[in-house]
This record gives structure tokens, sequence and C-alpha cells, in this order.
């Protein structure tokens, strides 16, 4: 297969901590695990009244709409030029689910944040997984559109370029890194960065750097969005010191922010 990313995007995602790919999986895929997460929520399709909730959160999902949403030629190409052959994992599943409802209710979970990658000293508290500069088990956050997503339907905020602020902050907390609350209760201190919204078609992925900081925001259009925010799992941690011989695009924005 020929290359997915040019240098130039490449050089794009090293800089502003995201790529977005178009088209990573057909809007057939999406239909199918749209139906299926419909299924599950608590609340009916085709009668607006029920959706009585600004956000319903569902759990992982293994059916093959999801697996096959994530596993394609296109996508397995671009984690190879982002990450490096053999450095990730294959996503096995998919989740979480925050399914977005319009609502002129204020969701409760818009703070920013950067998405964690080990566990703490409980594992069943997710507040208390933790981040370090390696960025153990994470090797990208990736934003997977299942619906059609427009400005107006709830995009997640990307704060663009702000992997290089994170970064620089988690080089203060060794190997044991922050843990999920306390890493957000320094981000509002960072510089501030370009808001981007997660907009697109179903079938549209945003590949972003594991200290990419991000944000949910109220949904003000018609219909609910299904979008997921999985990890893409590492073999091993990131190489961050050393020689830059075979250094990955991921590990090049971190070893950019700690000159």
């Amino acid at each position: 297969m020929s290359e997915i990313l040019s240098k130039k995007e490449i050089g794009q995602f090293v800089s502003e901590g995201f790529i977005r790919i178009d088209n990573a999986f057909s809007s057939e895929i999406a239909d199918a695990a749209v139906t299926i997460l419909w299924n599950d929520l608590p609340c009916d399709r085709s009668d607006a009244s029920t959706w009585t909730e600004p956000v319903f959160r569902l759990g992982l999902y293994t059916q093959p709409p999801f697996i096959e949403s994530l596993n394609t030629p296109k996508l397995h190409h671009v984690f190879d030029q982002l990450i490096g052959e053999n450095k990730w994992i294959p996503p096995q599943s998919v989740g979480t689910f925050p399914v977005r409802f319009p609502s002129d209710r204020q969701p409760d979970d818009t703070g920013k944040h950067v998405d964690a990658g080990f566990p703490g000293s409980d594992p069943g508290n997710y507040f208390e997984w933790r981040i370090n500069i390696k960025s153990k088990g994470r090797a990208l956050l990736l934003l997977v559109l299942y619906s059609d997503v427009s400005e107006k339907d709830a995009p997640t905020v990307i704060y663009e370029g702000s992997h290089i602020d994170v970064a620089q902050l988690l080089s203060e907390a060794g190997d044991s890194g922050f843990s999920f609350m306390e890493l957000a209760g320094r981000l509002e201190g960072l510089p501030e960065r370009k808001e981007v919204y997660a907009t697109g078609k179903a079938g549209t992925v945003y590949l972003c750097h594991p200290f990419l900081v991000h944000s949910a925001q109220p949904h003000r259009g018609r219909a609910p969005r299904f979008m997921a925010q999985p990890p893409l799992l590492l073999r091993d941690e990131l190489s961050v010191s050393g020689s830059d011989a075979g250094c990955s695009p991921v590990e090049r924005a971190i070893r950019l922010a700690l000159e």
C-alpha cells in the first residue's frame, strides 16, 4: 500500500497533535454500529421526547461492526506511520461511547482533560489512572465518528498543539506521572491554544497524540451524536530519549517538547 500520510501531514501531526482521516471506514459499518447502540439506549430512536439526558454513556463493544471500523487497512497503515510497525496492538473492542443528545441542560463532563493510560492505586477508579512521559499503555487517542457531526452536534474540542505543553508538564513527574485528576488540575494554567472541532461525516477518525488536551461541549443540533474515544494501545513504552534513529512521529513530538 502506498503511504497514506504525506511528510507534510506527519509534520502537522507532530506540531499540532492530531490528524483527521476521512472515510476511514464505510457508512455501512457506521450504520450497523449505530443500530446496535440505539438498542442499548434507554430511549426511543423515533421519539425525541424520550431523549431526557444530555449524555448517555455506553460500555465496551466487541461486535463485528465496531472491530471492523478500527481495523481497516487504511487505519492500520496510518498506525504504522505514526507509531511504527509492530509497536501497537490491533483494537479488539471500542468504547466508551458518550452518546450526546440535543439538550438545554449543560452536561457535567465538559472539562479539559487528557486521557490516562495505566491504572493507579485503585484500578477501578478511572480518575486515579495515570499518564506518564513515556505514555505507558497508550499510543494514540482515537476520536471515531459513527454519525455525521457538525459544529452544532457537540463535536469534541481539540486544543491544537497542547500535547507539547502536556509533555513538558509530564517531564517533571517521572515514570509515575500524574493521575487523571492531578493532570486535569494543571491544564488551565497552560498557554491558550487554538480550538479545533472534531467534525466530519460518519466514518471519520481523528488520530490524536496521547497527550492532546480535549474537552466535551453541549449539543445544540437536532440528531444524537455517536462518537467513541478508544485508545490505541502500545506494545511497549515510547522512547523519549537517546538516539533519534527510528523515532516515530508520536515520539518525535515528545522529544520536540523536551528540547
